[in-house]
């Protein structure tokens, strides 16, 4: 990739909604199609911070209770969180390969055919009529019939179902004295009200909508992001190339790039498995090699939240969300000493802070 330095952070900060924000969260879900979410707070936080005006975890979890927004495993194995609208045709792209992948784990819990065929008629009977279940709600139905949940099991029932494109997260359970963990399971039939399904090649639409909210970007990026094959990545970015622009060979970005907000802060304090940072092949662009190893992935694949200047990942930080801590002041750790100034890092940690607790 030979667009480098600022020219390339200055339009992925633009892309991402991050120096130019989007006007509100559904905006900024819409343009960013998926933001990886497998802790749920990080999720909404990253659609929050792509948006102007301060939204609250409050106002992003009122989209959840209206069906605008559900969390599902739309690619990779990984939860993400995506327009409703979006749901069906994504995981039409991604699920086959997705089960193909945890098959010999299928194997080794001894979830063949015939028993996911009997957890199929009794979690889908049980949501049947808009019904909605937690997981250990759907826990105690595979127990009726004689299936363990433990030892991951009903997590990869659950999984299997959500990626044959039959049930999603969608109401947020309420949790008093703070930010909420969890979310009920719905049939994605009766939660999900109309698609936004592409004319044309699919998989093209889904490679321009990732240029869209990651560009610049190439074929190797969202074949990583994506979870697909190498080949059809390439394909779908022949495809799709028409309708964006080149602006180094293979190396693509949406036409009409924002222009930045001079309000933007200078610093930013973004989620774990923040997608300015996981969804690329090459992430050496916006984070120095020798911060890779604190920031993750991991070997437990954890990936810290994280601290961004100047389009460049230079710290980390740490928050809580249990019952009594979620209001105490995040704690940053500056991996590149005067990067950013004590005041720009408290201001974005102040954001973050007025987020989870309003």
């Amino acid at each position: 990739m030979a667009i480098t330095g600022s020219a390339l952070t200055d339009r992925r900060l633009r892309s991402h909604r991050l120096t130019a924000p989007a006007a509100s969260v559904t905006e900024a879900a819409e343009h960013m199609l998926a933001v990886q979410s497998q802790e749920f707070w990080g999720g909404r936080w990253a659609l929050a911070s792509r948006v102007s005006g301060g939204p609250t975890i409050a106002d992003v979890d009122a989209l959840f209770d209206s069906g605008v927004l559900v969390r599902a495993w739309t690619m990779r194995g990984t939860l993400h969180i995506i327009p409703a609208r979006d749901l069906a045709w994504v995981v039409a792209i991604t699920g086959e390969r997705q089960l193909r992948q945890a098959a010999a784990r299928h194997r080794a819990l001894g979830l063949d055919a015939a028993v996911f065929a009997r957890c199929e008629t009794a979690i889908l009977g049980a949501l049947n009529g808009g019904n909605r279940l937690t997981r250990a709600e759907i826990f105690d139905v595979l127990r009726g019939i004689g299936v363990d949940p433990t030892g991951q099991r009903g997590v990869h029932v659950i999984y299997a179902l959500a990626v044959r494109g039959f049930l999603c997260q969608g109401p947020v359970v309420s949790r008093a004295g703070g930010p909420s963990r969890e979310q009920s399971f719905v049939l994605v039939d009766d939660w999900v009200r109309g698609s936004s399904a592409p004319t044309g090649d699919p998989v093209a639409a889904l490679f321009a909508r990732f240029v869209a909210g990651h560009g610049p970007a190439t074929a190797e990026d969202f074949a990583w992001w994506a979870g697909l094959p190498l080949t059809p990545a390439r394909a779908a970015a022949a495809e799709a190339a028409p309708s964006l622009v080149e602006c180094d060979e293979g190396v693509y970005v949406a036409p009409g790039l924002p222009d930045p907000d001079p309000d933007a802060p200078p610093v930013f304090a973004l989620p774990p498995f923040e997608e300015y940072y996981i969804s690329y092949a090459d992430r050496d662009a916006v984070c120095a090699p020798e911060f890779r190893a604190p920031i993750g992935p991991g070997k437990n694949g954890m990936v810290r939240p994280i601290l961004v200047a100047d389009g460049q990942v230079v710290g980390s930080w740490l928050s809580s969300t249990a019952l009594g801590r979620h209001a105490d002041d995040p704690v940053p750790e500056l991996l590149a000493p005067g990067a950013a100034t004590d005041a720009a890092i408290g201001a974005a940690l102040d954001r973050y802070r007025s987020f989870i607790t309003g």
